[in-house]
């Protein structure tokens, strides 16, 4: 997505933003069926979707694509707001523009495996069979790779790649009716769908800041200078800075 200015024949770098206040306002004049309102609205908040699609790219998906799909959870999101609720749209309408994109890709995205892979794979199975109608035994990775003459990764590799995808939600254990999933079995602090979202409300919370906040915030607490240092850097004072920076961290947090 860096240095591309057109997705789906639209200008990036133009793409108007609205604030908060201006979103809930299109949304009530679009509920009263002002529809000029209703694609202003839309096209006020496809920054939104270029920020989420920036997750999915690089998965072999068509940009424009996905653009397309995450503008359909926008419309989606946009008709089932509820602007009672007390939250920022883009806390609601982030995840219904990842739950379409996700939808999208587990329907349309099937495994792609190489030709080599495949072959490879074909071979094996053909080998399998053979060793199975000798033995009368299932053979082992070790001796279906000797009976071809290639590495025993080789052999693990291949029958991976052709093999059925396994839901993560599948059980793969059960005793006393409690069945453990795949799911059960990973874990991962850092890259969850929180953290993610947590991090995209963090960036639109210091994006509302001004230039002079922001710098300081990044002087501050990016380049561990100290308020003294800041004040000297920015050209102000240190209670200045003190209160910038105190008044910064509220509004980041009103925000959020």
């Amino acid at each position: 997505m860096q240095g591309k200015v057109e997705i789906c024949g639209i200008n990036t770098s133009k793409l108007p933003t609205l604030k908060n206040e201006e979103t809930m306002e299109l949304l009530r004049r679009s509920r009263a069926g002002d529809m000029g309102a209703r694609e202003e609205l839309i096209n006020g908040n496809l920054r939104l979707v270029l920020s989420v699609i920036q997750k999915f790219m690089g998965r072999g998906e068509n940009a424009d694509d996905i653009f397309q799909v995450g503008c359909i959870g926008l419309i989606k999101a946009i008709d089932h707001f509820d602007m009672n609720m007390g939250v920022m749209f883009s806390t609601y309408g982030v995840p219904m523009i990842v739950g379409e994109i996700r939808r999208f890709l587990r329907d349309n995205s099937p495994l792609r495996v190489s030709r080599s892979i495949r072959d490879t794979a074909y071979k094996i199975l053909k080998a399998k069979e053979q060793l199975m109608l000798e033995s009368q035994r299932e053979p082992t990775v070790d001796e279906i790779a000797a009976a071809l003459g290639i590495r025993r990764e080789d052999v693990v590799v291949a029958m991976d790649a052709v093999a059925d995808p396994v839901s993560l939600y599948e059980p793969i254990y059960s005793e006393s009716g409690d069945a453990v999933c795949g799911m059960d079995q990973i874990g991962d602090t850092r890259n969850t769908d929180e953290a993610w979202l947590d991090q995209i409300a963090l960036n639109e919370a210091v994006g509302r800041l001004t230039e002079r906040e922001r710098r300081i915030l990044s002087l501050r607490f990016y380049e561990g200078k100290t308020q003294m240092q800041v004040a000297a850097e920015v050209g102000i004072s240190q209670a200045q800075v003190s209160r910038l920076e105190k008044n910064a961290i509220n509004q980041i947090k009103k925000n959020l």
